[in-house]
């Protein structure tokens, strides 16, 4: 999911980096002093998960995660994602740091949406609700962003088009398997700590 340095035109990383800035802005805002281990637990997750990459064709796909991070941290998840972007690029070389606001907003934007739709319904209908949450922000969240990535591609010149369908044609099969990851995390949250999702009952 990650898109690398020089391949982006100046329009679309200037329009990512103002759109991550004003989630990272409204994220930073909604997290609470007591929120923060539970936002570094959930920042070790997504850092230690997207170093694990299975090929697909000519690209690589790896576990996101950013749809549980929505469920359980909302606004927040921008941050978060936003960090561990960054130690990604910084440490690995995943991405890069011209294109850190454009792969920001494009994992965490969906998770938020998603996220915060889904503590909505599970809060409005209660845990009935609780799968078809999961499976939505959980699969939803990833194919949003492989579409937001490879809009951003298609955006920057059309030599990527091809490339770009293919890009998000790739993460259907990710997509798939984060919906039953989040499935069961959310499950196994439900039975432990149901507060985590806005409820505690």
């Amino acid at each position: 999911m990650h898109i690398s340095e020089g391949v982006l035109s100046g329009p679309v990383l200037a329009g990512g980096a103002v759109l991550a800035l004003g989630g990272l802005t409204r994220g930073l805002r909604e997290l609470k002093a007591d929120d923060l281990p539970r936002a570094a637990l959930l920042a070790a997750v997504f850092f230690t998960s997207s170093l694990i990459h299975i090929p697909i064709g000519p690209f690589s796909a790896h576990l996101i995660l950013n749809g549980l991070l929505g469920l359980v941290l909302g606004w927040a998840a921008f941050p978060v994602i936003f960090v561990g972007l960054l130690l990604q690029g910084v440490l690995f070389q995943y991405g890069g740091l011209t294109v850190l606001g454009v792969n920001t907003f494009n994992m965490a934007g969906p998770a938020t949406v998603l996220g915060l739709a889904g503590r909505s319904a599970l809060a409005r209908f209660g845990w009935r609700a609780a799968p078809i949450c999961a499976l939505a922000a959980g699969g939803g969240a990833v194919l949003a962003s492989g579409l937001l990535s490879a809009l951003s591609l298609g955006l920057s010149s059309d030599e990527f088009a091809a490339a770009a369908a293919a890009f998000g044609l790739a993460h259907l099969p990710v997509a798939a398997l984060e919906a039953l990851v989040t499935l069961f995390a959310v499950q196994f949250l439900r039975q432990v700590r149901p507060g985590l999702l806005g409820r505690a009952d």
